[in-house]
């Protein structure tokens, strides 16, 4: 026996049957289930002798939001931490890809929710709530904001899932650690590689009890599908299904975005863009993971689009932990999508804020498959909508969330490809 057939198949042998199916598949397994049952139920009539069953359907799906919501800040903040801590970012070029980052994100969350304005998918359908959710007025007090940056504690932002506050603790340490990092390397010292080991290996356990939520969420699916069908039947979808064209529509906007700032930024045609990421994009949509095109991402750059090593390396190795462009899209038209499902309306200082949190929570979306749900709950919470309709985003966000994967890579390769400038590599550079 080999030593590869030593160390796999044990592992494949104790992997139990319905791990190797795909998480796709399973949803829409998930998906078909419910709708029998659902329609078994009632589909719109439920019978009073049902209630109880009925309603104990959505209890799967509610713990899998209540596993998200407590996930949602030790991901942020060990993401930002593992980042800072682990990526080579040189000065000038990392300033102004910082800019370029910020750029792209803030202009995402823009046309997300200028679509969600213009198409109000939210009011395509009607969705009966058990309780009244008012949604609190607000206005945008620039020094309310400054001062609400800082926390009291610590630790403070971790239970109130305050976004803002666990992003400038996570970049003050994080930034800290690495000056401290960067001293010691200089004077021939280790002593930070415990550190680094610590940050790698508490990132390493909060992914993977992620993936354990995760691995439920079919469960949630159906039960969450089975309910609404069997209380409201099929009403509540056609909302979603407006809202699945919304977000194409907005990702469609925000790629044309990318391909005008190659066309004016760059060296590089549009078309040929285009042509040498066909296989990151392929790889992105159908892993649903950045960090899984990433390698392909950095290949294609400099083999098919013809760009310099440093400038693939800024924009698909670095940029690629930061940049979430379709995700930050995502989440803002959810949100607003959200406040329109239930009959509120979300101010423009409320939207105002949802820009804000946004990108910060699309800072911190480590880039792993479905991470964009977990983030979701901070977005939710910080113009105060209730998180439990999320639930309802789960039995489409397995499909949304390749789309705007695909769309993050774009966004790394865009920022990769203004890095390099007007000027194509010479033969010197090859």
């Amino acid at each position: 026996m080999s030593h590869t057939e030593t160390t796999t198949s044990p592992e494949t042998k104790a992997s139990p049957w319905w791990q190797r199916i795909p998480l796709t598949l399973q949803i829409l397994i998930a998906l078909v289930a419910a709708v029998s049952v659902g329609i078994a139920l009632g589909a719109g009539n439920p019978s009073p002798t049902n209630a109880t069953l009925i309603n104990n359907l959505a209890i799967p799906a509610e713990l899998v939001l209540k596993a998200l919501r407590a996930l949602a800040t030790p991901l942020i903040l060990v993401a930002v931490l593992h980042t800072l801590m682990t990526t080579n970012i040189p000065g000038t070029a990392g300033r102004r890809l910082a800019v370029l980052l910020l750029t792209n994100t803030t202009v995402a969350i823009l046309v997300g929710l200028l679509v969600a304005n213009v198409l109000r998918p939210g009011t395509w359908g009607n969705v009966v709530t058990s309780t009244t959710t008012q949604i609190t007025a607000q206005s945008i007090d620039p020094w309310g904001l400054l001062k609400d940056a800082v926390p009291e504690a610590v630790l403070k932002p971790l239970v109130d899932n305050n976004v803002i506050q666990l992003i400038v603790i996570a970049l003050s340490f994080g930034i800290v650690l690495r000056a401290l990092k960067s001293e010691q390397i200089a004077q021939g010292k280790h002593g930070y590689q415990p550190i680094e080991d610590v940050i790698g290996i508490l990132f390493e356990a909060v992914v993977r009890i992620l993936n354990w939520v995760i691995a439920l969420v079919p469960l949630a699916v159906f039960g969450i599908v089975a309910k609404t069908v069997a209380m409201q039947g099929f009403t509540p979808f056609k909302s979603l299904g407006a809202f699945i064209i919304a977000v194409l529509l907005a990702l469609a906007l925000q790629a044309c975005y990318y391909l005008t700032r190659v066309k004016l930024g760059s060296w590089v045609d549009p078309l040929k863009f285009l042509a040498g990421g066909s296989d990151a994009f392929l790889t992105a949509f159908s892993t649903s993971s950045s960090a899984a095109a990433m390698p392909v991402t950095f290949e294609v750059l400099q083999t098919k689009v013809g760009l310099r090593e440093s400038s693939a390396a800024l924009g698909a190795l670095v940029g690629a932990n930061f940049n979430n462009d379709g995700t930050a899209l995502y989440e803002a038209m959810s949100a607003l999508y959200i406040s329109q499902l239930i009959g509120q309306h979300l101010s423009l200082p409320q939207q105002l804020i949802v820009i804000l949190t946004s990108i910060f929570a699309s800072v911190g979306a480590a880039n792993i498959p479905n991470a964009g749900l977990v983030t979701m709950t901070l977005v939710f919470t910080s113009v105060g909508l209730p998180t439990q309709y999320i639930a309802l985003l789960v039995t489409v966000d397995w499909f949304l969330d390749r789309c705007r994967t695909a769309i993050n890579v774009m966004g790394d390769m865009t920022v990769s490809t203004l890095l390099d400038g007007k000027k194509p590599r010479t033969l010197d550079e090859a």
